[in-house]
């Protein structure tokens, strides 16, 4: 299950790449179809926002952890230090971890938005590229 992720270099420049999520197949039930499922991964706190109908640009930022983020709806475009710009939308999750440096750029969507943020413990270890 591939993920977008948002990560900064030692010099402190945040740029996009992907990460993939290894999944297993199981079926929970006989007469039901199997799905994909991820391992276990540790977190530390979950949250859920809600971001208000009209905010529209935060400035440069980073987050002081690891977040794994769920957007459930509305949509945001996202830039990186590097000037590349990525359109996520509404059931996408994105990994963001540009914990140092010049942080990111989020333009949101003119209408409300939740959004789940999943804290991951420091040390958190990207997966595979």
């Amino acid at each position: 299950m591939k993920c977008l992720r948002i990560y900064a270099t030692p010099d402190g420049e945040s740029h996009f790449d992907e990460v993939e999520f290894p999944t297993t197949e199981i079926a929970v039930h006989p007469d039901a179809a199997s799905f994909a499922v991820t391992a276990s991964y540790p977190a530390s706190r979950l949250r859920i926002t809600h971001i208000p109908a009209g905010l529209r640009e935060v400035s440069w930022h980073t987050l002081p952890e690891p977040v794994l983020t769920i957007r459930l709806d509305g949509s945001v475009e996202y830039e990186t230090s590097d000037g590349e710009k990525r359109q996520v939308s509404a059931g996408s999750f994105v990994l963001v971890e540009d914990t140092h440096g010049k942080g990111h750029l989020s333009r949101h969507s003119p209408e409300a938005q939740t959004v789940i943020w999943v804290s991951l413990p420091k040390g958190f270890a990207a997966l595979s590229t």
